[in-house]
């Protein structure tokens, strides 16, 4: 029996690659409201209520690649519904194009992208009491058509001064592009130790720890067999794994070493790559 991951596990700090520092940094702060904790030569490091939710490093002339493996977005969470018209209403202010809007039962999501296409998704839970199951208890999400105007209803009492990204807004979950979904499947449920929540279709699937809808997203909507991103691309350096205790993280750490899986330590984080070649960056605490 395959031993699970720790259900305490989050999605903790992303860290991407980006062709110009400056414009990008501009983007997540005046765009989307993040508060810059500290910048220093080619990197910046962003966050939200003191804590630290992205690091963002410059490799001058970096292009966004077509057809490969790599991030298809990263997901941010706001702490409740009204949090999440606050934004909406904050990107119309500053003419931030939306590219998608959806509900998935479990959550009602924006999608845009910064300024080197790096796909980001601002979202709100609703109560897992909410979510919707099949007859047997199955998660079902799905998409449909976001209703807006009754979303942005939650500022019918006066819309606040914006004062950025509010407290508790955390990195909810990562959706990755992959180039084979069963290979994929089998690293992070059988491997690192989370459980399938979902497939959806016969091109991506779900994992969660504790019963969250999904942590990780995967799919291969850009082609079965595609290859990791070129040196020069700009995308995912990697996402964090944060693991409750170091105990858990050294479970993780023997079934690397079992399965012969290459990993590197810095410091007190171990860094892995799946089979697709996506970054993933594990800690403790």
């Amino acid at each position: 029996m395959t031993e699970t991951i720790a259900p305490e596990t989050t999605i903790g700090e992303i860290s991407l690659f980006v062709s110009n520092l400056d414009r990008a940094a501009i983007f997540y702060e005046d765009q989307l409201g993040f508060q810059m904790i500290e910048k220093s030569g080619a990197q910046a490091v962003l966050g939200a209520g003191g804590q630290r939710l992205l690091t963002l490093v410059e490799k001058p002339g970096a292009s966004r690649p077509r057809g490969t493996t790599g991030l298809y977005h990263f997901a941010v969470l706001l702490p409740d519904r009204r949090s999440l018209a606050s934004v909406l209403y904050h990107l119309a202010e500053t003419e931030t194009e939306v590219q998608g809007a959806a509900d998935h039962g479990v959550s009602e999501a924006l999608y845009l992208s910064d300024p080197d296409g790096n796909g980001i998704e601002i979202y709100r839970d609703r109560r897992r009491s909410d979510w919707p199951v099949d007859d047997i208890g199955r998660l079902m999400m799905g998409t449909e058509e976001l209703d807006i105007d009754d979303l942005v209803m939650e500022l019918r009492e006066g819309v606040p001064q914006w004062q950025g990204m509010p407290e508790k807004t955390v990195i909810g979950h990562v959706h990755l592009q992959v180039r084979d979904l069963h290979e994929a499947e089998h690293f992070y449920t059988q491997v690192l130790g989370f459980k399938l929540m979902q497939r959806y279709g016969s091109g991506a699937a779900f994992v969660s720890a504790g019963g969250y809808h999904h942590h990780i997203g995967f799919n291969t909507w850009v082609g079965v067999g595609a290859p990791p991103p070129p040196e020069d691309a700009v995308g995912l350096r990697w996402f964090e794994v944060r693991l409750p205790y170091a105990g858990a993280l050294e479970a993780v750490r023997a079934r690397f070493e079992t399965a012969a899986i290459p990993f590197e330590m810095h410091d007190d984080a171990i860094l892995v790559r799946d089979p697709s070649q996506n970054g993933i960056l594990l800690k403790a605490g």
